[in-house]
């Protein structure tokens, strides 16, 4: 039986590194004693092999084995 990956959508924020882009995730989570919705930014290092994406871009990200030290994900 295969398993599949986690994958996150986020927005490109930074394309300045070879083969390497900045995806900034938004997810939205409840406070535990205020009951307000909280926004939550988490950025991730994405592989981009053929660097074709670009800041503003809206990409889906799938979980990898570690290809660097801070990047173990991969756009698809």
């Amino acid at each position: 039986m295969k398993q599949h990956k986690q994958q996150l959508e986020g927005i490109v924020v930074s394309d300045r590194m070879q083969k390497t882009v900045v995806v900034e995730v938004t997810r939205f989570k409840l406070h535990p004693l205020y009951h307000k919705r909280m926004r939550i930014r988490k950025r991730y290092k994405a592989h981009d092999e053929e660097n074709k994406y670009h800041v503003g871009d809206k990409v889906i990200i799938e979980a990898t084995k570690p290809l660097s030290k801070e990047k173990c994900w991969r756009v698809l």
